[in-house]
């Protein structure tokens, strides 16, 4: 078999982006809590001691956005003495926001391929491809690197956060290179943890002390505990660790970098390792397909691998602006199914509808915001939006319909 080795990265809710997300899908919490029908595109743009809320809003909600843009820069922990240079308190937030063009609206209010169906009726806010995966490397069905990549990032802001490394700043990247045999995970080859902290560490202030003091202290608190209940797991003896490589990362966050919103897609995804249609999720709100229809294939996808009809799979779905039905929908089994991949698509269009109607109303997308307390989709914003457990994501929850599709007569 041939041997490879595939990396994907993650990035933790202190990176530049990663905040401008935050707020965006921040902001788009607030708008549907208060109207669920609120029609959102709302870009963010940070850098040092700037804050900027742009795009096109349409809602009946009336929300105090620089109280939010505050409150999101603040729970990142950004602020104070540790803020390295963009304080959530002193930070000019600017706020310019138009309203969606009529154009849009019209054809998203109104499909003009309806049927007299009501899901028929709300056309696609945009068109586009999208695409979802799901193999099964991995319990949540996710592809091994980019899991690993999140896991480690979100210890790397676990122990930032709540001890026992109180020297690191919020900004951080995470690597991971996993070498394969055909489809299947054989060893961890390489990790690289780039992490923000303060000029000492540990009273250590020569840079080579401080990089082996921050290597010795990510391998205990960081590699070990989030790989620890792993079939597969890093070795000292033979995973090549590698942090900080430039030697320190003292200026990091905004002061280091301007963060945009939509800017980190394949970290939101899975990792490289399937494709994407490009289309960001951040700040949009369900009507727009980039968002809802890239959760409905992943939903199909890993809906197929829980069925156990293939072990992996990628679907890949194409929308019309104003028009409610996808143009095409593709599945791709890589050779792993029983199946010819005609019988997978006439499963899929028997059993799973991607009007995007259907799938707001499926998932509870309008309101889902409202119903876990005003705050979901900031969730969503950081450590990917697929595989999530602590998120329960409606998308994610396929044991009825993976019931259903391995019960199906063209299944037997």
């Amino acid at each position: 078999m041939a041997r490879y080795v595939f990396t994907s990265e993650s990035v933790t809710e202190g990176h530049p982006d990663k905040i401008c997300d935050q707020v965006s899908d921040a902001v788009l919490d607030a708008l549907l809590c208060a109207d669920p029908q609120s029609r959102v595109a709302c870009e963010t743009v940070v850098n040092t001691g700037l804050c900027l809320v742009t795009g096109e809003v349409s809602s009946k909600a009336r929300v105090d956005i620089p109280t939010i843009v505050r409150r999101v820069i603040d729970d990142i922990g950004y602020s104070g003495a540790r803020s390295g240079g963009f304080d959530a308190h002193s930070c000019a937030v600017l706020v310019a926001l138009d309203q969606q063009s009529p154009d849009i609206a019209q054809g998203v209010d109104e499909a003009d391929d309806h049927r007299g169906d009501p899901l028929d009726r709300v056309g696609a806010g945009d068109q586009g491809i999208m695409f979802g995966y799901a193999c099964n490397e991995t319990p949540e069905l996710m592809p091994l690197p980019i899991s690993l990549a999140h896991r480690l990032a979100r210890q790397l802001s676990h122990v930032r956060k709540n001890g026992p490394l109180d020297y690191l700043l919020p900004d951080g990247k995470t690597q991971v290179s996993v070498a394969y045999e055909g489809d299947q995970p054989v060893a961890i080859d390489t990790i690289l943890i780039s992490t923000q902290h303060t000029p000492e560490v540990a009273g250590l202030c020569q840079p080579e002390a401080v990089r082996n003091r921050i290597r010795k202290d990510l391998w205990t608190h960081v590699v070990g505990p989030a790989t620890a209940d792993l079939p597969l797991k890093p070795e000292e003896s033979t995973t090549q660790f590698l942090v900080n490589p430039t030697g320190q990362f003292v200026v990091g966050g905004p002061q280091g970098d301007a963060g945009l919103t939509g800017r980190k897609i394949i970290v939101d995804t899975y990792g490289g390792y399937a494709r994407h249609g490009g289309g960001a999720f951040s700040g949009k709100d369900p009507t727009k397909v980039d968002r809802s229809a890239a959760y409905a294939a992943r939903f199909v996808a890993k809906s197929l691998v829980a069925a156990n009809l293939a072990r992996r799979v990628e679907v890949q779905l194409s929308y019309a602006i104003g028009r409610a039905r996808p143009v095409s929908i593709l599945v791709e089994t890589f050779g792993t199914s029983q199946l010819s991949n005609d019988q997978l698509m006439e499963l899929i269009q028997q059993h799973i509808d991607l009007r995007p109607a259907a799938i707001i109303q499926n998932f509870g997308l309008c309101t889902i915001s409202a119903e876990r307390g005003g705050r979901f989709y900031q969730d969503t914003a950081a450590y990917g939006h697929f595989g999530r457990a602590d998120l329960q994501a409606p998308w994610e929850d396929v044991t009825a319909m993976a019931a259903r599709l391995s019960q199906a007569p063209s299944t037997s």
